[in-house]
């Protein structure tokens, strides 16, 4: 996928969101309802990483600003996500939470460099199904994560989490000048301190009040041994970090029909990175769930939703803990299961869908979705899903190749139609009848390419063996790319 230019092409602009009542106020409101719904899950995160809840929320917020004006995908919501938490765990659990900063900075480095190198593009050979099969897989990792929240809790629970899912349902038939997910979490949380009821609450999921941290101290010593103990795991976040941006960023462009650099989301999600590291501790990515709640559900399309979102976070980090921390989450996870399913891409699996898709392609999106719900990793997923879409492609083109005979004149010509690689011309050696043919024998090419080195491989095999047989082979009908490739190779490899 090339860079393409930042301002999406049918979207308002920030200045005209700015300059518009009616598009700042959305931008506002869809920027407070992604933060409520952000902080139970970075609190959960910091949890599985190993790490202080506080930590993970400050790199938040300097995540979610810092993108707000250097990332390339407007409206897109980053912080510290699962992904990067899964990957550090070991880590931090093993050597100690002081590894953390120079891991997070050479994966800021990594990820800086590969967008600076425009290695984005390998974005484009994501095929369509295992797009899908994020998207599902997403949906359902969204939904059963928050079924935590409503399982075996107190039964006043219930009545607030139906509460919740009948205003976020309904008062959109109403109006739609205020996001109803802010309105329902509003209007729970009042509820539930006016009742004194005793539920759980963003508090009961981690200390979150108190000052705020200062600059990241470097606690580990700079050496090839720190290097070498740093490095696979400082890897791992770079590219998982990277694999769910980009992806998110490209379900965004999808959901809004717009465009964005994803080169330029690469490297500035290496700079974030680095600052979170310094200032926070912990690395992130796009945060996926949020990010759709902020694009679907408040209609954000601009930076200025994403600026108020970390913007916001600050403050209900410092000035309004306490507050933040007596919301139910009964709220936020009934908020957070509506995504999931609006997530859900229903029409790939319905069944007159299934019946007309090929076989392969409902089978690359079956074996993402599963992968990524077994691992619990976005990235393990996406991986296994495209590596079986190269397999099966191959498997595919191999058997397109055809090879024609028939007589021409007092020889014989073959007429070769196709690609040409390793998986299709293996056994085209094997489509020749040597010992019967004349001694003039034409190979036609026009209807073919030659893509590989084990091509020319094989058509020298093939003059060689009508060579044994004293008869002259000609190759004819290679277009320029394929003459230039051939010539340069041909006689070199066997």
């Amino acid at each position: 996928m090339t860079a393409t230019p930042t301002t999406p092409t049918s979207a308002p602009t920030t200045l005209q969101a700015l300059r518009s009542p009616r598009l700042l106020t959305t931008e506002v409101l869809a920027g407070a309802v992604t933060t409520l719904a952000l902080i139970p899950e970075v609190i959960s995160f910091s949890v599985i990483a190993g790490v202080d809840p506080k930590v993970s929320l400050v790199a938040s917020v300097v995540l979610a600003i810092s993108m707000t004006f250097l990332g390339g995908r407007p409206a897109m919501i980053t912080a510290a996500a699962g992904a990067v938490a899964l990957v550090v765990a070991p880590l931090v659990h093993t050597h100690g939470v002081q590894y953390l900063l120079p891991t997070v900075v050479l994966a800021g480095l990594i990820q800086i460099a590969f967008g600076v190198l425009g290695l984005a593009r390998i974005m484009r050979f994501i095929p369509r199904s295992v797009m899908i099969g994020f998207v599902n897989s997403l949906g359902i990792l969204i939904f059963t994560a928050q079924l935590q929240h409503v399982l075996d809790v107190p039964r006043a629970v219930y009545p607030l989490f139906a509460l919740t899912l009948l205003v976020v349902l309904l008062l959109p038939r109403l109006t739609k000048a205020v996001p109803a997910p802010l309105v329902a979490i509003i209007m729970v949380t009042a509820i539930a301190m006016i009742a004194h009821l005793t539920v759980p609450t963003v508090g009961d999921q981690g200390e979150v009040s108190g000052g705020l941290p200062g600059i990241t101290p470097l606690e580990v010593p700079l050496t090839l041994e720190t290097l070498g103990l740093i490095l696979p795991t400082a890897l791992s976040v770079a590219f998982v970090g990277l694999m769910e941006t980009l992806l998110t960023a490209k379900l965004v462009d999808d959901i809004t029909d717009t465009t964005s650099s994803k080169g330029r989301e690469s490297w500035a999600l290496g700079a974030a990175n680095i600052l979170a590291g310094f200032w926070g501790g912990i690395a992130g990515c796009a945060m996926i769930g949020q990010t759709v709640m902020n694009v679907k559900l408040g209609r954000a399309r601009t930076r200025i939703s994403t600026l108020i979102a970390g913007v916001l976070l600050l403050i209900l980090v410092t000035a309004l803990s306490d507050l933040m921390e007596q919301i139910p989450m009964a709220a936020l996870a009934a908020v957070m299961m509506v995504v999931a399913v609006s997530t859900v891409d229903l029409h790939s699996v319905r069944p007159a869908t299934l019946r007309r898709m090929p076989w392969s392609e409902t089978f690359v999106m079956v074996t993402t979705v599963v992968v990524v719900v077994v691992t619990h990793n976005l990235a393990i997923g996406v991986a296994a899903g495209v590596l079986l879409a190269m397999v099966l492609f191959a498997r595919r083109v191999a058997h397109v190749t055809t090879v024609a005979r028939a007589a021409d004149g007092d020889g014989v010509r073959y007429t070769v139609r196709g690609p040409l690689f390793f998986g299709s011309s293996n056994d085209l050696v094997e489509q020749f009848t040597y010992a019967e043919d004349p001694p003039q024998v034409t190979v036609d090419f026009s209807a073919a390419q030659i893509w590989d080195a084990s091509t020319v491989a094989v058509l020298d095999s093939i003059q060689t063996k009508y060579a044994e047989h004293h008869i002259e082979v000609r190759f004819t009908g290679l277009d320029e790319h394929s003459t230039a490739f051939h010539g340069r190779l041909t006689g070199t490899l066997n």
